[in-house]
């Protein structure tokens, strides 16, 4: 099958985010999405470390080495951008002023629950950093993953197996083969990535996915 890069990925997530939305960016690949913001929309991204206008990567050469975001990447910084601590920037989280958040995850079950942040792996700590304040503070999810495990299995499943992030949360994943809505029926497709058939998609898929309306 045909899968997207990370940063095909990012590109495509980007479309849909509106214009004057506020967003966080969890750790990992999500953070490539603030370098693919359409050039007619202004989106103000928040890192958890305590930035509100985190911008695109910086150009070789130009990096400052004290402007990072909640993953240690080197960033730039909108016009406007705004600096705050902790503290404030959690109750950001919690309050209701994000309007999207972007995360990663090990696994999404079919009803929109969602694990991100332990594997019961020992090679793996766990890792719970502000995902569960942004699951149950921000009233859209997006999850960025890989469709399928390296060994072959299924992360898109009709129960999560791992410890959860957050109950019912997820409305939308964004994988490298598919985009799916999370609804009450089930995931739902929107699209496939091109050149694959959702037979193909469904076959390394443990939940069920329900065609396009």
């Amino acid at each position: 099958m045909n899968s997207l890069t990370d940063q095909q990925l990012a590109a495509r997530l980007a479309l849909d985010i509106p214009d004057g939305a506020y967003v966080n960016l969890g750790i990992g690949k999500p953070t490539y999405v603030s370098s693919y913001v359409p050039s007619d929309r202004e989106v103000l991204y928040h890192s958890e470390n305590g930035i509100i206008g985190v911008g695109p990567t910086p150009a070789e050469g130009e990096e400052d080495p004290e402007m990072i975001d909640a993953s240690k990447r080197l960033i730039t910084v909108a016009p406007g951008a705004a600096f705050f601590e902790h503290a404030d920037s959690f109750a950001i989280m919690r309050g209701g002023h994000i309007d999207i958040a972007v995360l990663g995850a090990y696994q999404v079950a079919e009803n929109g629950d969602l694990a991100n942040w332990a594997t019961l792996d020992e090679k793996f700590p766990p890792a719970v950093g502000g995902a569960m304040d942004l699951v149950v503070g921000v009233p859209k999810i997006f999850v960025m993953m890989k469709h399928v495990n390296k060994d072959g299995s299924p992360k898109l499943l009709k129960r999560c197996t791992y410890p959860l992030t957050g109950l019912a949360v997820v409305n939308r994943v964004y994988t490298d083969l598919a985009v799916l809505d999370v609804t009450p029926e089930g995931f739902r497709l929107v699209e496939l990535t091109d050149g694959n058939s959702l037979d193909d998609v469904q076959a390394v898929t443990e939940a069920r996915i329900l065609p396009p309306v």
